[in-house]
């Protein structure tokens, strides 16, 4: 197998933040690069099984990881910081990019690429936390995440999510003709946001009432919880019956739920009723 080219910008101070691209020359290996970075340093565990220790880089042909889903924690060396967990993907012949910045309001991303069956297509999606960001494409406001930007022109690129009372987020891109570059991105709390609260006394607000839907039985005894509003859509966690969760939105057959790690995915609501 050749080489493998990659592309990383790392950036310095409140955005440091990088994303990349990687392509085999070798397709048919069937296998994939991961690059994590965090600070502090911390141990890299790959379904319970330690890999290294940041900076990492499985990006070496002898070293990569086969295609497939993983779970990824990151437990730092430093720091009463709890560890960092989520579920990532392994793409044939890409490169996968993990990053996170531990603290009291810590931040990172997850980069990921997927084939697309249109070869000259280019397409971006972004994911944040909270949800509902405002996302610049090269300082060009697309919308609010989450959000699907198609007819993307394969370059470098600039990806901005700002939201009130959170930090910005700013991320360098690479995109590929043929592939989707999928950005799930964590932002931190503006340390203004507590420190102002600190400083007014004000009376508690009444808490805004939240709609919940609760799970019904299902023949399999679970409901997949999935990324968009499709059964052909990635399958992005489970939840049983019996949950009690809080309705984001819905449409016609569904219903968009935050679930208890405060991700949101899609439900039929075949199987779920309002409360």
């Amino acid at each position: 197998m050749k080489k493998i080219l990659f592309y990383a910008v790392p950036f310095l101070g409140v955005i440091a933040v990088f994303a990349g691209v990687v392509l085999f020359l070798n397709q048919d290996s069937g296998k994939g690069a991961l690059q994590v970075t965090s600070t502090p340093q911390s141990q890299v565990y790959l379904n319970g099984q330690l890999i290294g220790i940041t900076p990492l880089c499985k990006c070496d042909p002898k070293d990569v990881i086969p295609a497939g889903n993983y779970r990824i924690r990151l437990i730092p060396k430093e720091g009463n910081f709890k560890p960092y967990d989520e579920q990532i993907s392994i793409n044939k012949s890409t490169l996968t990019v993990v990053d996170r910045t531990f603290g009291e309001n810590s931040s990172g991303s997850v980069i990921t690429l997927t084939p697309l069956s249109n070869k000259k297509a280019t397409e971006i999606m972004v994911i944040s936390f909270p949800d509902k960001t405002n996302v610049f494409l090269d300082n060009n406001q697309k919308g609010v995440a989450p959000i699907l930007l198609k007819d993307v022109t394969e370059s470098d690129h600039e990806l901005k999510l700002t939201k009130e009372g959170y930090l910005d987020k700013n991320l360098r891109i690479r995109t590929t003709s043929g592939f989707r570059l999928r950005s799930i991105v964590f932002l931190s709390v503006s340390p203004s946001v507590g420190s102002s609260s600190a400083q007014t006394p004000l009376s508690t607000p009444q808490a805004p009432k939240v709609e919940k839907v609760t799970v019904l039985d299902t023949p399999t005894g679970f409901l997949r919880v999935r990324e968009n509003s499709s059964i052909a859509s990635l399958e992005i966690g489970r939840v049983s019956p019996g949950d009690s969760l809080e309705l984001v939105t819905e449409k016609e057959g569904w219903f968009q739920i935050k679930m208890t790690d405060g991700k949101t995915g899609w439900i039929s609501s075949q199987y779920a009723k309002k409360e």
